[in-house]
C-alpha cells in the first residue's frame, strides 16, 4: 500500500509486539530500517531470521531513558545512512493496579522515564537531522488512557498524556519546516502479555499489531503530509 524506497525508518522498542510489527512492516515497503531496542541480542531473535542485520537493516542497541545512550544511537543510525526521514517511538509500557496514595515514587518514575522521557529524548535527538533537510516524520505510540485519567492507573495514564502534549508541541514547532509530528492512541492491543493480563477478555474486539502498524505506515506516509499535530485512534 506504502513505497518507503529509499527512506530511512527509525523504530524503537523494535523487539516488542507492536515495534516488531511496525518494523516489518516498514521492511517490506521498503525502507531501510533502524531497529533500536535496549538489548542488541534480543533483536537479533526477533528479527534475524527474516531481517538479519544488512545494508538495509541496523540493530541499534540503547537505553532510550539515557540521554547519552540515545545520542549515541541516533549517531550510530546517521553514520550509516546519513539522514533519518521517519523516527517512530513505540517503545514505551504498561504498568497499573495501584490508587495514587498506594502508588510507589518507583512506579510514577517507570512510567514516565519509559512512556515520556524516550519520546522526548529520541525525538530531540533526531529533529535536528531533519530540520536540516526541512523534511521529516515523527511518529508516536500514546494510548487512550492518555486522554482520560481513571483509577488505579494514574502513573500511566498522566505519562501517555505526555506523549499527547509532546506530539502538539513537536507539531506546532516543526510545521513551517515541513516536519509532522503526530501519535496514534491504541486501545487494548492483542498481545500475550495483555492476554495473559485480562484473560476473561473478549480477544476478538482487541487491535491486532498489524493493524496499529498500518496506521504508523500511513502516517509516516507523504499521504499524511497535512496532517499535524494529530491523535489518531486505534
Amino acid at each position: 500500500m506504502f513505497d518507503f524506497t529509499d527512506e530511512v525508518v527509525v523504530v524503537t522498542g523494535a523487539d516488542g509486539n507492536v515495534g516488531a510489527a511496525a518494523a516489518r512492516a516498514f521492511y517490506a515497503a521498503g525502507a531501510s530500517v533502524a531497529l533500536v531496542g535496549r538489548r542488541r541480542e534480543k533483536l537479533a531473535a526477533t528479527f534475524g531470521t527474516e531481517m538479519p542485520e544488512t545494508e538495509g537493516v541496523l540493530y541499534v542497541a540503547a537505553d532510550l531513558t539515557e540521554e547519552e545512550a540515545v545520542g549515541a544511537g541516533v549517531a550510530q543510525i546517521v553514520a550509516r545512512y546519513g539522514r533519518i526521514d521517519a523516527l517512530i517511538n513505540v517503545a514505551g509500557g504498561f504498568k497499573a493496579g495501584t490508587a495514587v496514595h498506594e502508588t510507589p515514587l518507583s512506579t510514577w518514575d517507570f512510567m514516565l522515564n519509559l512512556n515520556a522521557r524516550t519520546v522526548f529524548l529520541m525525538s530531540r535527538a533526531v529533529i535536528p537531522y531533519m530540520l536540516a533537510r526541512q523534511k521529516g516524520k515523527i511518529v508516536s505510540v500514546a494510548a487512550r488512557a492518555g486522554l482520560e485519567g481513571a483509577a488505579n492507573m494514574a502513573a500511566y495514564a498522566a505519562a501517555k498524556s505526555a506523549v499527547v502534549r509532546l506530539t502538539e508541541s513537536m507539531a506546532a514547532e516543526l510545521k513551517a519546516h515541513h516536519i509532522n509530528v503526530n501519535c496514534i492512541l491504541p486501545g487494548a492491543i492483542d498481545t500475550p502479555q495483555n492476554r495473559a493480563h485480562s484473560p476473561q477478555a473478549d480477544f476478538r474486539q482487541w487491535v491486532q499489531p498489524e493493524a496499529v502498524a498500518d496506521v504508523l505506515l500511513f502516517l509516516a506516509s507523504d499521504a499524511a503530509r497535512a496532517v499535524h499535530g494529530a491523535a489518531v485512534p486505534v
